[in-house]
């Protein structure tokens, strides 16, 4: 089986040189299991450290992560891969990339200012015309509009001019100075307060809805497409600092959303008027993660009874398990994953792959069906940098 792999070059302190070619096992192999090795450069760019395929043609995009900017590419044999068209610009740290299933958009999340993106693809699948969606708010900061925000998400400054234009100024004096003092604290105390947006996923749902996270504002939004862009609709708020990063749909409808920050995986589902909410959730291991880890990938078992996240710092995989109609999440457990820094993992059948960043590899562990619990490290090749792994049609 094939593999196009997305790796950091140079310009993000990487040693690969573009995109490149996994085999495991026989390039025609319908499974993964065989042996691995890496095939080469199929094409050569900086840093594409997201990889996403077209649904009908042999185009692939790449996130240029360096350069802040996505480009397209087309296939001209087995193992080789022409630009088609230029690079066109997203945003800072552009991170991702995610492909209508229609083939008619795609859409573009940058890690380093929060935008979404959204390109158009015209019949050759060449992207262009990038329009960016509305900007997220910190739910968590003074003004937050989340939904079921607290007395503690008031903006007391605003709510005391209010309350003092009503009063006049016969009794104005009797309220409460909040403009007054947050005016004293002065720009050093909002900007010791604020936090970067920090886009990092798109997925297309059913139904042209399209949701997307931002890890630095603990926010899963949903969108859909208008003639003009992405349109707005409903936000789910996580926990401050919890960092969700990627979401995975499950065949029972709900979705699930891995954080970075607090290594949780959170499901959420949709109310019967189209509403999202969370209805479940659990940490990655019975026992915790060490301190300074960090989550990256979610994938689903091929019968979706099992979740598998790269845990980054202590190298693991964790295993959740899912009950219930997919409320229920349990952790199951944690394994060594075999390589340093498990950026990405997919799983093809009994066969879980992991591109290891920082030990420049990818390795294969067998999962065991009865349990979900992957195996020891079964094969393994040297790859530079791998960021990103996506099955070669």
């Amino acid at each position: 089986m094939r593999f196009w792999l997305g790796g950091y070059t140079s310009d993000m302190d990487g040693v690969a040189s573009g995109i490149g070619m996994l085999h495991a096992g026989a390039p025609d192999d319908g499974s993964a299991g065989g042996p691995l090795s890496f095939a080469g450069e199929v094409a050569h760019t900086d840093s594409p450290s997201w990889v996403a395929a077209h649904p009908t043609r042999d185009v692939v995009y790449a996130a240029l992560e360096a350069r802040g900017a996505v480009q397209a590419f087309r296939r001209t044999g087995e193992a080789s891969f022409v630009p088609l068209g230029e690079a066109v610009p997203a945003g800072e740290a552009t991170c991702h990339v995610a492909v209508a299933p229609d083939g008619g958009s795609l859409i573009a999340s940058c890690w380093g200012d929060g935008r979404v993106v959204r390109m158009s693809l015209d019949a050759a699948g060449r992207p262009s015309s990038p329009v960016i969606a509305a900007a997220a708010v910190d739910p968590h900061g003074p003004r937050g509009d989340a939904a079921g925000a607290g007395p503690a998400d008031l903006d007391l400054a605003a709510a005391a001019r209010a309350l003092r234009d009503a009063a006049g100024p016969e009794y104005a004096h009797l309220v409460p100075g909040h403009d007054a003092a947050a005016a004293a604290d002065g720009d050093a105390g909002a900007a010791a307060s604020a936090r970067p947006s920090r886009a990092h996923q798109a997925t297309f749902l059913t139904g042209g809805l399209i949701v997307t996270t931002d890890l630095g504002h603990d926010l899963v939004r949903f969108w859909r497409a208008g003639p003009t862009g992405l349109r707005p609709g409903q936000q789910v708020v996580l926990p401050k600092g919890s960092g969700p990063r990627h979401v995975v749909v499950h065949p029972s409808g709900h979705l699930y959303v891995v954080t970075e920050f607090s290594c949780e995986v959170f499901a959420l589902a949709a109310s019967a008027d189209g509403t999202w909410r969370v209805v479940g959730g659990t940490a990655l291991g019975a026992g915790g993660v060490l301190p300074g880890d960090s989550a990256a990938e979610l994938a689903p078992s091929r019968d979706g009874e099992f979740l598998y996240a790269g845990v980054r710092g202590s190298n693991t995989l964790a295993t959740v398990r899912v009950r219930g109609a997919g409320e229920t999440l349990s952790p199951v457990a944690l394994v060594d994953a075999g390589v340093d820094w498990p950026r990405h993992h997919v799983v093809v059948r009994d066969t879980l792959l992991v591109a290891g960043q920082r030990s420049d590899e990818v390795a294969s562990l067998t999962l065991d069906l009865r349990t979900g619990v992957p195996g020891r490290v079964r094969h393994r090749t040297p790859a530079p940098s791998p960021t990103c792994l996506l099955p070669a049609a």
